[in-house]
């Protein structure tokens, strides 16, 4: 067994060095590596020993460990399910959203691929680089290609085939059909059980201070579990828990993105524009940093890498070519900027705001907006909220299906955005904290759950959607920390 045991280590272990050459800071990692060697700290009579001693002592055991920790964290591979119809939706559904697109480009003879800015029009962009906002651009043509409501009405839809156990022949209305595996509230308690510890904070800041010294990735993850990182070091943990802190090759990729946006128009970055001057242009929270999520927006449609980080169940169908896709693969869609919007509290820096952005986009924002199975994705979050409301909350689920009101319909637009936009930016970071240091975002569910339970008085007195609506419009005066331990708490 422990032969086994060796084997299995060792050829993880060569999977994971060939992987590791294949990421852009393998060269200047190994040219370090290779000054190190040559140099009086080795002794070539004892190269092991002494090569291992100065790869710790010159800070590059924890640049590989973090490599380590990222690699295996993107390589995880989800068991195969049965859900084949989930997965046939979830193409169904990015082929529909890029036809879409398509028609849009036909329509207005605008290619989707984009066309050679003129030379007035880029010495006009360069100019006004950092102010976009007085950048001016006729939108009226242009519409949003989709909106959260658009995605909930394709997972109501969802039909799976029929049960033995089915005898109800009335249209499902929520999505107690759907056959994925979600917590409950024990096994969510569970998993969430640092945040019911009762540990001082006095010294957390200086506890944050001294974990982004060692730099490690892992550490830093843990010290968000607390939820209560101090705002000015919050960027820079982000930076190392998504392996986003800055290399010399961020800043030749940015600039080679800005570059393309100058030479180049495509038709997303009018819905771009579109859609942050329809929602962060709006926002009192938000709308001092318009230049900058237009620059941030602008890279974020032309890196090609995106697309080949990002796998769908689209990517992987074979019919995955019928209708092109914008050179990032990621069609925009009514409120994406949203995504962006609260990392302006962290970095100056744009080309940090970027890869951190974008890392967090990879890594949870795109299972937001699309049909998969995933445990993560958006179908499972629908599923977690309603059964734990019909759990927990059974006189209010019973008062909305009495109205023919399906629950999700109530924090959809919450979920979907992870609630940028509906939270003060103070408290979304704790919440995105959260989501980072336990690597979830089941928290999302967790915190509607709650909400609307505290709620509930209120809820039971109104019959309609819009007066649903109106009782959980504002959540100004949302704590995230305290409610989500009082979910954490219940029976």
């Amino acid at each position: 067994m422990e032969e086994l045991k060796d084997a299995s280590i060792h050829h993880t272990a060569i999977k994971l060095a060939e992987d590791i050459k294949n990421l852009k800071v393998y060269g200047n990692l190994y040219k370090t590596v290779q000054k190190l060697a040559c140099s009086p700290e080795v002794d070539k009579d004892d190269m092991k020993a002494t090569l291992e001693a100065a790869i710790k002592a010159n800070g590059l055991e924890t640049d590989i460990r973090n490599l380590v920790f990222h690699l295996i964290r993107s390589t995880i591979k989800q068991e195969s399910d049965p859900l084949t119809y989930l997965r046939r939706a979830g193409v169904q559904w990015e082929r529909r959203v890029r036809k879409s697109l398509n028609a849009m480009c036909t329509e207005l003879k605008a290619p989707l691929q984009g066309l050679l800015r003129s030379a007035v029009d880029k010495e006009e962009l360069v100019s006004k680089w950092n102010e976009l906002s007085n950048y001016q651009i006729d939108l009226s043509n242009y519409r949003p290609v989709y909106a959260p409501k658009d995605l909930l009405e394709v997972l109501l839809s969802l039909k799976g085939p029929p049960r033995k156990d089915d005898e109800d022949a009335t249209p499902k209305w929520e999505f107690s059909h759907i056959s994925l595996q979600t917590k409950n509230l024990f096994q969510l308690r569970l998993h969430f059980a640092e945040l019911l510890r009762t540990d001082s904070l006095m010294d957390f800041h200086a506890t944050c201070v001294k974990v982004l010294q060692t730099r490690h990735a892992p550490l830093c993850q843990q010290v968000l579990k607390k939820g209560a990182t101090p705002n000015q070091l919050r960027g820079a943990l982000w930076s190392y828990v998504l392996g986003s802190h800055i290399e010399p090759h961020h800043e030749e990729h940015w600039q080679k993105h800005k570059i393309a946006v100058f030479n180049t128009d495509l038709i997303v970055d009018k819905l771009v524009f579109k859609d942050i001057q329809l929602t962060a242009t709006n926002d009192d929270q938000y709308f001092v940093f318009e230049d900058i999520l237009y620059q941030i927006m602008l890279c974020f449609s032309r890196d090609t890498e995106i697309n080949l980080l990002v796998q769908t169940e689209f990517t992987n169908s074979s019919k995955a070519k019928q209708y092109e896709g914008p050179p990032s693969g990621v069609v925009p869609f009514h409120g994406i900027c949203m995504y962006v919007a609260p990392f302006c509290y962290l970095y100056d820096n744009p080309v940090a705001l970027y890869f951190t952005f974008r890392a967090f986009y990879i890594r949870y924002c795109h299972r937001l907006t699309t049909v998969n199975t995933h445990p993560q994705g958006i179908v499972s979050l629908c599923l977690l909220f309603e059964k734990l409301l019909q759990t927990h909350e059974p006189q209010l689920w019973s008062h909305l299906r009495e109205l023919q009101i399906q629950p999700i319909r109530i924090v959809f637009k919450w979920l979907m955005r992870a609630f940028s936009g509906h939270l003060p930016p103070e408290q979304l970071l704790i919440l995105w904290d959260l989501v980072l240091g336990y690597d979830s975002l089941e928290i999302l569910s967790l915190l509607a759950i709650i909400i609307v339970s505290f709620r509930k008085e209120s809820l039971m007195q109104v019959t309609t959607i819009e007066n649903i609506e109106a009782v959980l419009a504002d959540l100004s005066s949302i704590k995230v920390l305290p409610l989500i331990q009082l979910a954490l708490s219940k029976d």
